[in-house]
This record gives structure tokens, C-alpha cells and sequence, in this order.
């Protein structure tokens, strides 16, 4: 039998749509719509330039990390990069790895753990087997902060560690040789968002620029040394891991996407990233910050969820185009199995919290959901649905292979769910096994025995910082978009006036809209055909939506973006809702 869509006995969060503009105030040309929502993101203009990017001196320990890399640079030294499986690991990586033979390493290596075998971060595992290869330096990408057991065990081999990371810190932090974070304490860097990828850019421009002082690069303008590279080159690995990772995307952050998707549509780019892009049918000619998070981003992460990332770092180094094909297209068979794997413990997850809230006549102010067997390479994306969906702090636990439960967080704006954690940890100690995070989504471990006290535990947290009434979903709206500007011209001008992305949101607009046609694609998406008083019809699809496609009447109210449908060559305006509700006479 076909799979049929997923209709929780539970309905989802309460929505309210919010206007940021008045709907007779909207912009009747496109140039004062574009003015209207740089406005309502709070910047009056574009962030593109590269010379306005913040300093690398602002940056804690940056001095003790650029002599220590410069130091072995020049000596020769073995540096290993240990990097995080994650996209935002393995892009930056890539960047190291690219970074530092441009500037002049000359043995280099990276070495990419297994979420499976070896966990999150530097562990001593980690360390145990990056010993074997006799390095003179560690360096991390994108995770360190938290590892004081792996900096201890790297010191035993007489391993100095330079750590480079963007996660919060603690207030004690790893005894390591240098460390690089803008959140660790006393960092001045004004970016507290800039991902990890971008960390180690920094790190590496500031290396450029040591390096030009000992005179083992050329000066600007100058003959002697060695040519200084430029690591501007590197920006379309950048891009992709800072918005594949999901951080803020501040006027710092904006400039360092938008450099990277600017050469990404030149051509100008890593053949790897150009494979992740057209193996899924997408041209990089048109590539926007969109297409990174929902395209190239998955496939990478493929890989680190189902297998072994040291492939997506392969894919994103190498040269020769052909291998980088092949390597894009394992990383899309991942990605498809992925899907699958996900759709299942999905369902199955829905049906937990269902079977829940009818057994006590309502949801709880926060999700948890636990099945034998599930797969923890993707319980993170499923607790992100489950937090779309039901509006409320969500954490997924499955098994992991060392005899602990993982557990995949994801939060609401509400609520910083790496703190919350922290607060159960300090309340409770023992309880958490170890744990890490950001504030929209964390990570942590427990025994199995433990996960019954952890709820309880994190239930009275949640009651202690939300209260009992359960939040209400809020979407800003930039306002009506004028029946006149529902055109390809405009959907085109929106996707050129980015990067759009968290913090600074794509924009979202709201509408009354006629309907003449409506149905369900693949099962769990619902598409409709609608007309706004004075302009053509228009193909509507609002993704995982099928469940509302009962008693919508003839007129609804649509949260929408314009964008666009490319098939078969052909392009015309699609609207992308996110929110729909029926409309009465």
C-alpha cells in the first residue's frame, strides 16, 4: 500500500500572523518593496562588500594562533585538522586544508571522526587515533571548546591542540596551546554568530598576515617572499557551511555568504560545490543562499549522518571535476537514503506524541520522543519537524553504539535550549552524561536509566522559564504583496536581494487568495492553484502541508514567499506557503 500522509490526533500549534507593514502602505514598484524589507530587517541597505568585514584583531588568542600555525608553517610541521561531521565541519575543513597549502604547509591532513564510533568533538578516541599519525599540531574546526578530556589525552602525547570553534563556552575552558571563539569569555569579536568555517577563515587571514610580517610571504607590492594567496577563493566554502549551519546571519555574516555566492554564479568555484548543486539539477548561474541550506547543505550532511564525512571533505577538495561528480553523486544516494530513514522514525515519532497528548488530554509545554532502533544520524531533523509542527521545544533520543542514549534538541525563540540543559545539569548533576549547543539546537547524552529523571527534571525547567501556557507560533509578515508585483520580474529581484537566511528572515508575505484547484503531491505536500484579484492565476505548494488540505473552502489566507518553478526550461512565479488558513464569507 502507498504511504499515507502522517495525520497527528493533535492539532498543530496555534499560528497569529503578524504585519511588519500595514497592507495600505504596500509598495506599489519594486524598488520601494526591496527599500521596505532591508527597513523591517533593520538594515537600510545590502551588506555585500568584502572590505567591510569586521577585523580578525578582535578576535581572543588570535596572536598565540596565527605564531603557532605560522611556526609551523615555516618548520614544516605535520598539522592535522580535526573537524566536526557536519557540513559546517567539513566545509571548514576544506578550508584549512585548501588554506594552509596556499600559504605554504607542507604536510597537511585532515581527520574527520565518526559520529558513530567516536562522538561529537575531540574526544580521546578521537586524539588516540590521531596520535597515529605523529602530528606536530591539532587543529579543530567547528568543535574543541568542550574537550578538556581530548586536550588532556593530546597533551600525554605531547600534542599541543589549537582549538577553533563557535560554540558556547564554558566558563573554564580546555588547557589548549590557543584557542579562537568569539564566544568564549572576554572575546570582543562583535559577531557572536560567524560560524565555524568562518572562524577558520579568520584564522587564516590572520595567518596570511603574520606570515607577510616574518617575510615568508610578499608584502603588497612587493617581490620578496613567497606570493601571499588569496583566500577570497575559499569564500564559497564559507557560504555554504555558514548557511548550512543555520547561525544568524549578521551584517558579518551576510557579506562573507554573499562574496561566496557571488562566486559560486561566476563559476568561480570549488568543482565540489558545483557537483552538490547540479547533482540535484540546480545550475549555479542562479544559486542563492536558499539553495545552499536546502541543496547542497543535505547532501553534504548525508554523509556525516549515514556514513563517513571524510567523503564530503573529499568532494569539497579535490580538483579534478569528474572525481568530484562521483563523489556529489554518493553524497546524493546518502542523502535519498536519508530521506527514507527519516519519513519512517517521522511518523513514528508523530504517532509517540499523539499516542501522549491523548493518553493526558494535551501536549506538555515541550516534546520527547524515544524509539528502539532509530538512527541518530537524523533524529536531529526530525526533531526539527516535530518543532515546526507542534511549536515546542523538541529533543530526540535514539541509541547510540557506546550504550547511551543521543539526544537531538531544537528549540523555539523562546527558549535557549543549550542553557536549559545546562540549568537541569546544574540542578541535577550526573544526571547528563555531556551536552553542547547552540540556542536553537543542542546535543547531549544520558544513560538509559536516566531518561525518565531527565524529563521530569527538564519538565519542571520548561514549566520554570516558559510557564504552562504553550506558546503561540508567530509569523511576521512583510505585508500584502500588490497584486501587480506577483510577477517572475519581482520572484527574480527577491532572490538577487539576499542572502536571506536566519536573522534575516526571506521574505514572507500574507494575502486573501481565491481557490479553483487543490491536491497532494508525493504524498505529503499540498498544492493549489490561486488567484489574487487582478493578476493571473498562480500554482501555490505549501511543503508537508497535506493534512490541511480538508475544509479549506474557497478562499484562504496564504503566509507565502514568490518564488520560482523551473521545469523543463521553463520558469513562471510559484507561491511558497508556509501557513495557510481558510477564510469565511
Amino acid at each position: 500500500m502507498p504511504r499515507q500522509p502522517t495525520r497527528p490526533a493533535v492539532d498543530a500549534a496555534q499560528v497569529r500572523i503578524r504585519r511588519l507593514g500595514e497592507c495600505a502602505a504596500a509598495p506599489a514598484d519594486l524598488h520601494a518593496l526591496l527599500a521596505r524589507l532591508y527597513t523591517h530587517r533593520g538594515d537600510a541597505i545590502p551588506a555585500v562588500r568584502l572590505s567591510e568585514l569586521l577585523p580578525a584583531k578582535a578576535l581572543s588568542g588570535i596572536d598565540a594562533a596565527t605564531a603557532l600555525l605560522a611556526d609551523q608553517i615555516q618548520r614544516g610541521g605535520r598539522i592535522l585538522i580535526v573537524g566536526d561531521y557536519d557540513a559546517d565541519g567539513a566545509t571548514g575543513s576544506a578550508v584549512a586544508l585548501l588554506g594552509l597549502r596556499r600559504l605554504g604547509a607542507a604536510d597537511v591532513d585532515h581527520l574527520t571522526p565518526s559520529r558513530f564510533q567516536h562522538g561529537y568533538g575531540l574526544s580521546p578516541a578521537v586524539v588516540d587515533a590521531a596520535a597515529e599519525r605523529r602530528p606536530d599540531l591539532i587543529l579543530t574546526v567547528d568543535n574543541g571548546i568542550s574537550s578538556h578530556a581530548g586536550v588532556a589525552r593530546a597533551a600525554r602525547y605531547g600534542i599541543p591542540v589549537l582549538i577553533t570553534d563557535h560554540h558556547l563556552a564554558a566558563t573554564e575552558l580546555p588547557p589548549a596551546a590557543a584557542i579562537v571563539n568569539p564566544n568564549q569569555p572576554g572575546c570582543a569579536f562583535p559577531s557572536k554568530h560567524i560560524a565555524g568555517c568562518g572562524v577558520m577563515f579568520y584564522l587564516l587571514a590572520a595567518t596570511r598576515a603574520e606570515l607577510r610580517r616574518r617575510g615568508w610571504l610578499a608584502a603588497p607590492g612587493s617581490a620578496a617572499g613567497r606570493p601571499a594567496p588569496n583566500l577570497a577563493l575559499l569564500l564559497d566554502l564559507v557560504a555554504l557551511g555558514t548557511v548550512a549551519d543555520v547561525v544568524t546571519l549578521d551584517r558579518n555574516n551576510r557579506i562573507l555568504v554573499e562574496q561566496g555566492l557571488r562566486r559560486i554564479r561566476a563559476g568561480a568555484c570549488r568543482p565540489g560545490v558545483r557537483a552538490l548543486l547540479e547533482v540535484a539539477g540546480y545550475r549555479v548561474e542562479g544559486v542563492t543562499a536558499r539553495d545552499l541550506g536546502f541543496v547542497a547543505g543535505p547532501r553534504l550532511n548525508a554523509a556525516g549522518r549515514l556514513d563517513d564525512m571524510a567523503v564530503g571533505v573529499e568532494c569539497l577538495i579535490t580538483d579534478d571535476p569528474v572525481r568530484a561528480m562521483r563523489l556529489a553523486q554518493k553524497l546524493h544516494g546518502l542523502n535519498d537514503e536519508r530521506r527514507e530513514i527519516e519519513r519512517d522514525i517521522l511518523d513514528a515519532a508523530q504517532a509517540l506524541v499523539a499516542r501522549e497528548a491523548g493518553a493526558q488530554g494535551g501536549l506538555g509545554g515541550w516534546l520527547c520522543v524515544y524509539g528502539e532502533g532509530w538512527h541518530e544520524g537524523v533524529i536531529g531533523i526530525v526533531a526539527a519537524r516535530l518543532r515546526e509542527h507542534w511549536h515546542r521545544p523538541t529533543i530526540v533520543f535514539a541509541d547510540g553504539d557506546d550504550g547511551l542514549l543521543r539526544g537531538s534538541a531544537r528549540s523555539i525563540d523562546a527558549l535557549h535550549i543549550r542553557d536549559a540543559i545546562d540549568a537541569v545539569h546544574k540542578r541535577h548533576p550526573g544526571l547528563i552524561d555531556r551536552f553542547g549547543g547552540h540556542a536553537m539546537a543542542a546535543g547531549l547524552s544520558l544513560k538509559r536509566e536516566a531518561l525518565e529523571g531527565f524529563r521530569d527534571a527538564f519538565d519542571a525547567e520548561i514549566e520554570r522559564q516558559l510557564g504552562t501556557t504553550p506558546a503561540v507560533r508567530e509569523i511576521l509578515s512583510d505585508g500584502e504583496l500588490p497584486a501587480a508585483l506577483l510577477t517572475l520580474h519581482t520572484a527574480d529581484a527577491l532572490r538577487r536581494a539576499g542572502p536571506w537566511g536566519k536573522g534575516f528572515p526571506e521574505p514572507l508575505f500574507d494575502g486573501v487568495f481565491a481557490v479553483s484547484h487543490c491536491s497532494v503531491a508525493a504524498q505529503r505536500h499540498l498544492k493549489l492553484r490561486v488567484r489574487l484579484d487582478g493578476a493571473p492565476p498562480l500554482d501555490a505548494i505549501g511543503f508537508h502541508l497535506a493534512e490541511r488540505r480538508g475544509g479549506l473552502g474557497e478562499q484562504v489566507r496564504l503566509a507565502y514567499r514568490l518564488d520560482i518553478n523551473e521545469y523543463r526550461g521553463l520558469r513562471s512565479p510559484q507561491l511558497v506557503f508556509e501557513h495557510l488558513e481558510p477564510v469565511m464569507d
